[in-house]
């Protein structure tokens, strides 16, 4: 089946859905989800700025516990890549529930 056919097959909805990468409010409203990621080792206070909107929960087993809002995968993955840069080893990460939550904060 060719791919002209298969547009015809689909209604215009679901064809501009599958090839648009715009949210649509109606059919797909935003939903965040809170990650909570979870490293060994004790980040100072001086990585707040660096991770902006995220909570710091500094551990008494000298684990961090960053837990944060995220809008889709790609921003996931944005995070993730900047604990990678950080060094220390990541030991979960998990959801914990859908959004949202103000997180700008240090714990300790």
């Amino acid at each position: 089946m060719s791919m002209q056919g298969t547009k015809k097959g689909m209604s215009s909805l679901l064809w501009n859905r599958r090839m648009s990468n715009k949210r649509n409010p109606i059919i797909d409203p935003i939903q965040t989800i809170v990650y909570q990621i979870r490293l060994k080792g004790h980040l100072s206070h001086k990585w707040t700025e660096w991770f902006e909107g995220l909570t710091i929960t500094l551990e008494e087993n000298g684990n961090t516990l960053l837990t944060s809002t995220i809008i889709d995968q790609a921003a996931l993955h944005g995070l993730l890549k900047k604990v990678r840069d950080l060094g220390l080893p990541l030991l979960s990460v998990n959801s914990a529930g859908v959004g949202p939550q103000d997180t700008s904060e240090v714990k300790p």
